[in-house]
């Protein structure tokens, strides 16, 4: 079966420079140490995408319309397809001082974040420092070899999905969550882990939203259950023996 826009996939894909031949991302564990990619906390396997919604690039998403299930290319995605066309007004000279300011000494092909913007200092002369602030991939053509793994057709399963690609933890698995669909509403009761991090708020309005937008769903419930946990006998004489 032909994938169409809207269909929820599980997506094998390996990013390159077209120009370079470098890898920059990938799903494949393997590939990625290869590549000397950085995988600390970075999740491996085929990632769970709605396709023709923007969950990846432009070029990619036109690309994978479709494939069907087990089939395997590469997918080149222009530039304006894929992280935008260079602007030269995106490459700025910034005086010294304003680094010294903010305790930053700078130095050549240093990334640094400035008022909220990500760039990459491309050279320091005569007090002044050019800093690009264009994304790094910016005006460069790049070739996704992809294979799409499955078509995800349970709804239940599309939520995990969904949340897998919303909330990436390496500490939470989107299984330990427990997500439950009736009259016609989504009901995500979120491991206790992931009730203390910073980041679940802005999390569950972008799963939320997901639903809202790819699955028809209209109502999505995030449910805190705190329980109260009860020490066996064991537990309690253990704490006894450490108190005396």
């Amino acid at each position: 079966m032909a994938i169409k826009e809207g269909d929820f996939i599980r997506l094998k894909y390996t990013g390159k420079v077209q120009e370079t031949g470098d890898i920059f991302d990938t799903t494949s564990e393997e590939v990625a140490e290869e590549a000397g990619l950085v995988t600390e906390n970075k999740t491996f396997g085929p990632i769970p995408i709605a396709v023709g919604v923007g969950h990846v690039l432009k070029g990619l998403d036109k690309g994978l319309v479709g494939m069907e299930v087990g089939e395997a290319k590469s997918i080149e995605v222009p530039p304006e397809e894929g992280f935008g066309v260079r602007d030269p007004k995106l490459t700025q000279l910034i005086p010294m001082s304003e680094f010294k300011k903010q305790n930053i000494r700078p130095q050549k092909g240093m990334n640094i974040t400035l008022e909220g913007h990500n760039g990459k200092i491309r050279s320091i002369s005569g007090g002044r420092v050019t800093v690009d602030f264009n994304h790094e991939f910016a005006g460069k053509t790049l070739v996704y070899d992809v294979e799409v793994e499955k078509i995800i057709e349970d709804d239940t399963e599309k939520v995990y999905g969904i949340i897998e690609l919303q909330y990436p933890n390496p500490n939470i698995k989107p299984e330990d969550h427990e997500v439950k669909m009736e009259d016609g509403k989504v009901m995500i009761y979120l491991n206790e882990m992931a009730k203390f991090d910073n980041q679940i708020t802005y999390a569950k309005f972008r799963i939320a939203r997901d639903i809202w937008d790819n699955m028809g769903i209209d109502r999505v419930e995030f449910v805190d259950v705190f329980e109260k946990k009860v020490n066996t006998e064991e537990e309690k004489e253990e704490e006894t023996e450490a108190e005396e």
